[in-house]
């Protein structure tokens, strides 16, 4: 068994898996890019409707 780990171990990883983990890799830098732009977006809203709920006049009390 020991023979059979060490072979495996010792083998370089293969061409195509190699270039699958390169576009996996890839693919999540994109994602985070995205998640991060639109979480200043919303980041963005929730600070102009605060702003806007600020500007408005309370009711008087009657």
């Amino acid at each position: 068994m020991a023979k059979a780990l060490y072979g495996h171990i010792g083998q370089a990883p293969s061409k195509r898996l190699m270039e699958e983990v390169v576009q996996l890799r890839a693919r999540v830098r994109n994602l985070e890019t995205e998640l991060a732009e639109l979480r200043a977006r919303e980041n963005e809203v929730q600070h102009d409707e605060a702003e806007e709920l600020m500007r408005l006049s309370e009711p008087a009390l009657t």
